[in-house]
């Protein structure tokens, strides 16, 4: 997975730029993020223009959406149990492919935003704003409660676990 794909995918996360914050922006601690983020829909808009939709769940896995740059198809994408974790005062994730841990410093901007980038380096940034749509609403239901499932909800689930092997086979 490639840093420029990974920054926003690890960000859903977790994820202050080299752009002035707002006189109420709050740095958060890694304990304060988790209880901000977690389990939350988010939809983010990135430097160089990568946009989506996402959450980051209590094991710290992240399923959401993606399109690259702002261009092309959006893809649903999905990372694993442990992705995203609490490492000392950082949030930092564990990506496959990736030589290094990256961390993120992040700032609330409001009482349902907050802007992250990548530790060290304030140009490589992502605004998260509450709300999603689209396939983040499959990662919502993933925590609750199961029900029998309908003919429509298989059909979603079954078009949802294809898109999902489409992204791994293009990895």
């Amino acid at each position: 997975m490639r840093l420029c794909s990974a920054l926003p995918a690890a960000a859903l996360l977790a994820a202050t730029a080299a752009l002035p914050m707002s006189a109420s922006a709050e740095t958060l601690t890694a304990q304060e993020a988790q209880r901000f983020v977690i389990g939350q829909t988010f939809s983010y808009t990135c430097y160089e223009g990568t946009v989506g939709a996402g959450r980051i769940l209590p094991d710290g896995s992240v399923a959401g959406t993606i399109q690259i740059r702002g261009k092309g198809n959006t893809r649903y994408v999905t990372l694993p149990a442990g992705t995203i974790m609490v490492r000392g005062e950082s949030v930092c994730a564990k990506l496959k492919g990736v030589a290094f841990q990256p961390c993120f410093e992040l700032e609330k901007t409001d009482k349902v935003s907050f802007r992250g980038n990548l530790a060290g380096a304030d140009r490589l940034w992502c605004e998260f704003k509450r709300g999603g749509s689209g396939r983040t609403r499959l990662a919502e239901r993933a925590v609750a409660p199961k029900a029998a499932p309908t003919p429509a909800k298989l059909a979603e689930d079954s078009a949802a676990a294809q898109m999902t092997a489409e992204v791994v086979s293009e990895k």
